[in-house]
C-alpha cells in the first residue's frame, strides 16, 4: 500500500507586513487542518465560499479552559481534484502581522503529516495531478515577475494554454503521421495506397515549415519577457551618462568632466510603453593606452553588437558620427542647450538636452516606437517563444521532421523515417510535459517562490 502524500503547507502571498496574509495547504490532511484550527467549525466550510472562523492553536486548552487564539479569519476550502493543485485544499485568509503569521505557522507546523512546502511544490503538484501542463506552470512563474503589461500579457496567454494548445495541436498532427509509417511496416505485405503516403509526406512537410516560421521570431517572446536591450554607444563625454541618470530619473552613473569616467558596463531598467526594456551605459568609444579603458571599450562594443537598440550620442560642433541610423540605430544629439534655438538640427537626427530634458519626450517616444515595431504584429497574434528551452526542443523536432521527410524521398528504409517522426514527436512532448520531463522539474520549479 502506497504511503499516503505528505500535506504541505506556505505562505501565499507576499512576506513581510501587511493587511492580509494567505496560507495555502494541499494533500490529504488539508481539511483534517481546518478542524484542527477552527474547532468551532464543527465541519468543513462549503466549497468555494469564504466563511468566517476563529482559529486556535491546537491542543492549547488550558486548566481554566482558555484557549489560545491565533486570529478571526476566512477559511476556504477546494475539495479535490476541482482545486488548484487537484488535491484537498485550504486557504486560511488571516490578518498580516508577523506574530499572526508565526502563530499559524507554528501550528501547522505541529500537525500530524504536514510539512513546509518547498519553491514551486503547489505548482509542481497541480502539474503531476494533470491540472496543467509545463507551459502553463511557466507562465505562473512570468506572471508573477511580470514588470510591464507586455509581460503581463504575454504570461496570461501562456498560461491560457495559448502555447500548449500549438506544440499538442503539431504532435497530434505528426503522430497521425507516425501511423502511417508504423503500418507500412507492421504490414509490409498489406498493399498501403499510394496516396496515403504522399499526403503523409505532404504533411510533415507543412508541419516542420510552420515550425520554421514559428522559429524565425527573432527572439520576440524572450525579449519580451527578459527585456530588450538598449545601449548607449558614442564617444567619451558626450553625456552618456547624464542621459542614462536623466532617463532612469536618479544619479546611477558618475558623471565628470574628465574623459573616460564609465570604465564598466552600467545598466537600469525602464518600462516603455509596457514593455520592459535595460538601458545600458558603456565607456566612451575611443583608443587608449589604459588597459582597464581598453577592456572597458571592449566590453562597449559588445554591447553595442548584442543590443536590440542603439542610442549613439554625438556633441553639436563636432564631425558628424561615422554611424548611419537604421532601424537598430538612432543618432542623438545631446547638449542641445549649449546650441542656438534656429539651429537646424541634422537629418535623421535627435536632438536632446540630458541636461535640461528638453527632446528626452521625444527620444523616449522614438525607442519606445522602435520597440513596437521590433515586435510586430506577428508576436501579437499568436503565443510566441518565450524560453530556450522550447527554441532547443522544436529544433530538434524541426531536424527530425527534415531527417524523415529526406528518408522518404530517397526511398530509405521505413523504420529509419519511423523512429524520426518519433524523435520528432517525444521533442515536442516535452515542452508540455507529455513525455520525458523528468529531468527538466527540478530546474524548472527551483526558481519558484515558496507558496506558488
Amino acid at each position: 500500500m502506497a504511503a499516503e502524500p505528505q500535506t504541505i503547507f506556505a505562505l501565499a502571498s507576499a512576506p513581510g507586513r501587511a493587511g492580509i496574509a494567505v496560507v495555502r495547504v494541499s494533500g490529504p490532511r488539508a481539511g483534517h487542518a481546518v478542524l484542527a484550527l477552527a474547532p468551532d467549525l464543527g465541519s468543513l466550510p462549503l466549497p468555494r465560499l469564504a466563511t468566517r472562523a476563529v482559529l486556535y492553536a491546537p491542543e492549547s486548552i488550558s486548566a481554566s479552559g482558555d484557549r489560545d487564539k491565533i486570529d478571526e479569519a476566512l477559511v476556504l476550502w477546494f475539495p479535490g481534484p476541482a482545486s488548484f493543485t487537484g488535491e484537498d485544499v485550504a486557504e486560511f485568509h488571516i490578518h498580516g502581522g508577523h506574530a499572526v503569521l508565526d502563530s499559524l505557522i507554528t501550528s501547522l507546523s505541529g500537525l500530524e503529516g504536514l510539512t513546509p512546502a518547498g519553491p514551486g511544490e503547489f505548482s509542481r503538484r497541480a502539474f503531476e495531478n494533470g491540472k496543467m501542463d509545463l507551459t502553463a506552470v511557466e507562465a505562473i512563474a512570468d506572471l508573477v515577475d511580470a514588470e510591464t503589461s507586455a509581460q503581463r500579457r504575454q504570461a496570461l496567454a501562456q498560461m491560457g494554454g495559448a502555447l500548449a494548445a500549438r506544440y499538442d495541436g503539431w504532435r497530434e498532427r505528426l503522430v497521425k503521421s507516425m501511423a502511417f509509417a508504423e503500418a507500412s511496416i507492421d504490414f509490409a505485405e498489406e498493399d498501403i495506397p499510394d496516396d496515403l503516403a504522399r499526403q503523409s509526406i505532404e504533411a510533415l512537410k507543412a508541419l516542420a515549415d510552420e515550425i520554421d516560421l514559428h522559429l524565425a521570431d527573432d527572439g520576440i517572446g524572450e525579449r519580451i519577457r527578459d527585456g530588450f536591450r538598449i545601449a548607449l554607444t558614442g564617444a567619451p563625454n558626450v553625456g552618456k551618462s547624464s542621459l542614462l541618470n536623466a532617463l532612469a530619473k536618479r544619479d546611477v552613473a558618475i558623471v565628470s568632466d574628465i574623459a573616460g569616467t564609465t570604465r564598466d558596463v552600467i545598466e537600469v531598467p525602464l518600462d516603455l510603453g509596457g514593455y520592459a526594456a535595460t538601458l545600458v551605459d558603456t565607456a566612451g568609444l575611443r583608443d587608449s593606452d589604459d588597459a582597464i579603458e581598453q577592456e572597458g571599450v571592449r566590453r562597449a562594443r559588445d554591447q553595442a553588437a548584442a543590443a536590440d537598440l542603439r542610442l549613439h550620442l554625438f556633441e553639436p560642433g563636432g564631425a558628424p558620427p561615422d554611424v548611419d541610423a537604421d532601424e537598430g540605430t538612432l543618432l542623438v544629439q545631446n547638449k542641445s542647450d549649449l546650441v542656438t534655438e534656429d539651429a537646424e538640427a541634422p537629418k535623421g537626427v535627435i536632438r536632446i538636452s540630458a541636461r535640461t530634458g528638453n527632446g528626452l519626450s521625444i527620444l523616449i517616444g522614438e525607442m519606445t516606437a522602435r520597440i513596437r515595431e521590433q515586435v510586430s504584429h506577428r508576436a501579437a497574434a499568436s503565443a510566441p517563444l518565450t524560453r530556450a528551452r522550447h527554441r532547443t526542443a522544436l529544433e530538434e523536432c524541426r531536424a527530425a521532421l527534415r531527417r524523415a521527410i529526406a528518408s522518404a524521398g530517397a526511398g530509405a528504409d521505413e523504420e529509419m523515417m519511423a523512429e524520426d517522426m518519433r524523435v520528432a514527436a517525444q521533442a515536442l512532448g516535452r515542452i508540455t510535459g507529455r513525455v520525458d520531463v523528468e529531468e527538466l522539474l527540478d530546474r524548472i520549479f527551483r526558481d519558484f517562490c515558496i507558496g506558488k
